[in-house]
């Protein structure tokens, strides 16, 4: 019995279903949570409510695996990880992962990373180890034990139109301020389509792993 937080668009969820386990999933987006719905109707195994996970209410100890794809950074820390901890049942599971995508080439990097200055001006990010340390330091502060860090890497290929779709699945994304959002795609597509077409993409993802 697993809960999913976050589900977005559902790309972390079939694997689960496929093997038979029963998946609740909780997002607050209804857009989302219609997508997912529509997606995984044939799954008598499936169940997701339109709910934010800090006010999801449910019994403790009843879930054998939490996890989360590429969300669980919205929920705040002193929320998240002690309730998540409370729902899992002893020697469950919880299973945190990000993808940090990166662009290969370097001169179209700084070409994107401009459109991006001029239409949606990013947030200082910290670094990577300082990043992981934070990260750690909250799963073991709820009281979680046996935690490891893998990491994994993949690349990936993408025309203009399906590199839009992709941005698409992120929430940060779509919840850009429309006119903003179609002229910042707009930009992307141009460079992407100038390049040949094609974007290689490298994806760097961190799944952190631990035992109530």
């Amino acid at each position: 019995k697993g809960l999913e937080i976050g589900i977005g668009t559902g790309q972390a969820t079939k694997p689960f279903l496929d093997i038979g386990c029963n998946i609740t999933a909780v997002d607050p987006g209804s857009n989302l949570v219609n997508f997912s719905k529509n997606k995984f109707k044939e799954y008598k195994n499936f169940h997701i409510k339109q709910v934010r996970f800090e006010d999801f209410v449910t019994s403790d100890d009843i879930y054998d695996i939490i996890y989360s794809a590429t969300a669980f950074h919205w929920i705040p820390e002193k929320i998240g990880y002690p309730k998540a901890y409370e729902l899992l049942k002893e020697g469950g599971t919880l299973a945190l992962f990000w993808n940090k995508p990166s662009v290969e080439d370097k001169l179209i990097n700084l070409k994107l990373q401009s459109i991006y200055k001029k239409y949606r001006p990013t947030q200082k990010l910290h670094d990577d180890k300082s990043r992981q340390r934070k990260i750690i330091a909250s799963i073991r502060n709820a009281g979680f034990r046996d935690l490891k860090l893998k990491i994994y890497h993949q690349t990936r290929v993408f025309n203009s139109l399906d590199y839009i779709s992709l941005l698409e699945t992120y929430s940060d994304h779509r919840s850009m301020n429309p006119q903003n959002k179609k002229l910042l795609y707009s930009g992307i597509q141009e460079i992407i389509y100038n390049n040949g077409d094609v974007l290689n993409i490298h994806d760097t993802i961190e799944l952190y792993l631990a035992r109530k």
